[in-house]
């Protein structure tokens, strides 16, 4: 079917009347981005640009997934779901149509009465023993976009065998074939909305994974960016004893517009750009900033007069070293502990961990590979062994309570580790030094290629695939020593996935791969050496990346 007839098919069906309306307001070019491909369900689920149409995230793509989501549970025997949302436009709205959707067909549906932290949607799965989860987010992306990701038992998100069956019930919904349903109809039946206990008994768990790290004399400052973490987080540094926490006013409260910060990513300076204003004028010794939905940790550290804000690698190295240092003076380091990090997530972990006799496991990009690594562990009867996990975007978990990454949790361990530091004289800055003198300099930065609209996909799909046929022969003038293919390679127990490597003499390395989430090409370029090499390398391959992937 053609867009025209698509978008034609929805003008005369589409009872929604927001929908109604959007589709008026449609240019012919807005209607072929709309309706030229389909919103497809992937390994990260559904995430799209919010409006109407087949390519975007909507009451129809999102009940359509979900009537496909239900056909699948009821395949299975499955009887029970946790639901929540984030803090985006619309997502209340979306949570509540897939509700109502599940609860139509029998499934009792737990339900959250406000936006929650996204870790919090796998302690619920965990906690009540659902079957499944639903989170309505799109987690760090812009304002305009959101999404749909789905849960199984375990409270990980669904792993690739498991996503690509519920796609195939999802392929054979029909829209237009019954009204959308209406959650009023079933509240109180089998939808049940959640209450503050289970929020308690979060919170609590959260706690209990701290390392009890005096706060009193850290001074900080936190922003939820008008996100999920806007209760949850304060309350609990707070009762950690955190006493000198500062919110940033102007996004400390839920708002979809994000108006202060319209690309709500604490990986970028511009998402911190507020907090750190507002850690100026406090003086404060650190900035702490979650995403919407409260998964993934951004952190900003005085030095001197000014803040540097570090990156997703830093921060988990500092982590890491913080966490298995902590339980080794306790006494509580298991034997045989366990790290977890992505293909694309800084190698100075490997040597840290090193130091302290613990294994790291290598996982393929997304934090569901490391839940699974824990759940592998937990049929083992080594679920203890699991210490920590991270990837480079800002993700981290220690503890087996959820299987996501949990911005809760960094938070709190980050607010430890620089109070630790401090009563010592020194900053995470200091510290991160340390560990460069004695592991060596290794400096990682991932650089995004954008490619919107169908064209662009077009575009992606051919770089890709012409930089896979013929690799770089050097990355930068360092030749290049070895090639991995993760479609084809045979080396790693990984499933297939759409990631090359490139790996040079001098001990460079730059990983390519599409985002799941977002149009993007993205180059995870990483060097070592001292810092003026580094930085002259790093360049180098920049430039490389550059004119292949953002100069077609």
């Amino acid at each position: 079917m053609s867009y025209k007839q698509e978008y034609d098919k929805w003008c005369k069906y589409a009872a929604d009347e927001q929908t109604q309306k959007e589709l008026r307001a449609m240019s012919e070019e807005q209607r072929k981005e709309a309706f030229g491909g389909e919103l497809s369900f992937g390994t990260a689920g559904l995430r799209g640009i919010m409006s109407a149409g087949t390519a975007r995230m909507n009451v129809y793509t999102v009940y359509r997934a979900t009537e496909g989501l239900a056909r699948y549970m009821d395949a299975h025997g499955y009887k029970s779901c946790a639901v929540t949302y984030d803090s985006r436009n619309n997502s209340k709205r979306f949570c509540e149509l897939a509700s109502a959707t599940l609860a139509a067909h029998g499934i009792k549906v737990y339900l959250t009465p406000e936006c929650m932290p996204t870790p919090f949607l796998s302690f619920m799965v965990r906690t009540i023993r659902c079957d499944m989860g639903v989170n309505i987010t799109a987690s760090h992306n812009p304002a305009e976009y959101n999404g749909y990701k789905v849960y199984d038992s375990s409270g990980c998100q669904l792993l690739d065998e498991d996503a690509a069956e519920v796609t195939r019930y999802i392929d054979a919904v029909q829209l237009f074939e019954k009204p959308l349903p209406d959650i009023k109809e079933y509240e109180g039946k089998l939808v049940q909305y959640t209450d503050r206990l289970l929020e308690e008994m979060y919170i609590d768990r959260v706690l209990r994974e701290g390392l009890h790290a005096s706060l009193g004399m850290l001074n900080a400052v936190y922003t939820p960016l008008n996100g999920a973490g806007y209760r949850v987080v304060p309350e609990t540094l707070r009762r950690a004893g955190l006493l000198d926490l500062t919110t940033v006013s102007e996004q400390s409260a839920p708002d979809g517009n994000f108006p202060t910060c319209p690309y709500p990513n604490p990986e970028k300076a511009e998402a911190l750009a507020l907090a750190v204003q507002t850690a100026a004028a406090r003086r404060a010794d650190i900035v702490i900033a979650n995403d919407p939905d409260c998964d993934r940790l951004g952190v900003a550290v005085r030095v001197g007069g000014e803040f540097r804000q570090l990156t997703g690698n830093e921060t988990g190295v500092l982590l890491a070293d913080h966490i298995l240092s902590s339980l080794k003076k306790k006494g509580k380091l298991p034997d045989r502990p366990v790290l977890v990090k992505t293909i694309v997530t800084t190698p100075l972990l490997d040597a840290i961990a090193a130091e302290y006799g613990a294994e790291v496991r290598d996982v393929l990009t997304g934090f569901k590979y490391i839940g699974n690594v824990i759940a592998k562990l937990e049929k083992e009867g080594d679920a203890d062994r699991y210490v920590f996990g991270f990837e480079e975007s800002c993700g981290y978990l220690k503890g087996n309570y959820v299987r996501d990454k949990d911005g809760v949790i960094a938070a709190l361990l980050i607010a430890e580790c620089a109070a630790n530091l401090k009563a010592q004289g020194k900053t995470l800055a200091d510290r991160l030094s340390e560990l460069y003198d004695k592991f060596g300099h290794y400096m990682q930065n991932t650089v995004a290629y954008r490619f919107d609209g169908l064209s662009g996909a077009q575009q992606k799909q051919l770089l890709l695939d012409s930089v896979r046929k013929a690799p770089f022969e050097f990355l930068g003038d360092s030749a290049v020593i070895g090639v991995c293919d993760f479609l084809t390679q045979t080396t790693y127990d990984l499933p297939k996935a759409d990631v090359l490597r490139l790996r040079g003499a001098d001990g460079s390395q730059l990983i390519i791969r599409p985002s799941g989430t977002e149009p993007l090409i993205k180059c995870y370029i990483t060097v070592k050496g001292n810092e003026a090499d580094n930085l002259t390398r790093y360049e180098a391959i920049k430039k490389q990346t550059d004119e292949f992937f953002g100069g077609k």
